[in-house]
């Protein structure tokens, strides 16, 4: 088999692969509410597919770069969520989700012009949620319709984050670890929740969805940053897998607060 080839079928698979586990997670967020769906919204759903499939072509020194690059990206993924929760509210699906992709540009090419330190992409996190989350506070209620699929939903979601691997596989040779950390957060599974959810259930109810999951994107945060800090010391396939296990476990901590907090009189 020729290397161009063999290139050509491990990029389908792993497309196929990230497609088929972002599909899976949409549905059923599609069903479980704005909170619940939050939760299950803000695991790496996208960015993880992509950082696995960078493990397997890159050393750790490059994937721990990359995590670098992704830190301070995870507070353009918080802003544009939040650009869009506001817009929405008055404004139609198309000129809500241009902001919030306008919000995610320009932080993307702030982060994309430095070297970020661990201290820098820290801090722009914790400047981001202290604006962000008390903003997203008044919106993270709101009734979740009956939601009946379409023919086209799936194709949709599986094209958005197939194309998202595709990109950041072929580009990672090229542009380097700084660069692909960038990409790599590309809100992928956000727009294509958006795109989907907002014609159908409203947008007040996509806006809830995604202020709920502004307190999941902290979890998220807390992956890319295990990532930086365990792949040096663990090897990237341990670090991963360690970062998924932190987003999961702060995301069922909110699960049983909220429970918690419910249940109180």
């Amino acid at each position: 088999m020729s290397p161009d080839l063999a290139f050509l079928l491990s990029l389908v698979l792993r497309m196929a692969v990230a497609a088929a586990f972002v599909v899976s997670a949409s549905m059923i967020t599609e069903r479980a509410g704005p909170a619940i769906g939050a939760l299950i919204a803000t695991l790496p759903i996208s960015g993880g597919p992509s950082y696995v499939f960078l493990a397997m072509d890159h050393d750790d020194a490059f994937i721990a770069q990359s995590a670098l690059a992704s830190l301070p990206m995870n507070a353009a993924s918080v802003l544009m969520a939040m650009t869009f929760i506001l817009l929405v509210q008055r404004f139609s699906l198309a000129p809500s989700l241009a902001g919030g992709f306008a919000a995610w540009l320009a932080i993307a090419s702030f982060v994309s012009a430095f070297q970020w330190s661990l201290a820098g992409g820290i801090l722009l996190n914790v400047i981001t949620f202290a604006i962000c989350l008390p903003l997203a506070q008044r919106f993270r209620v709101a009734k979740m319709p009956l939601v009946t699929s379409r023919w086209f939903d799936i194709p949709l979601r599986a094209a958005f984050v197939a194309t998202l691997v595709a990109v950041v596989v072929t580009l990672s040779g090229i542009v380097g670890p700084r660069i692909s950390g960038v990409i790599a957060l590309f809100p992928a599974a956000y727009t294509s929740l958006i795109l989907i959810l907002t014609p159908r259930i409203g947008g007040t109810a996509t806006a809830a969805l995604l202020a709920n999951g502004q307190w999941g994107l902290i979890g998220f945060g807390l992956g890319v940053l295990t990532i930086h800090l365990a792949t040096p010391l663990l090897g990237r396939a341990a670090a991963l897998a360690l970062a998924l296990a932190v987003c999961i476990a702060w995301n069922l901590g909110l699960w049983a607060y909220g429970r918690r907090k419910k249940s109180l009189p």
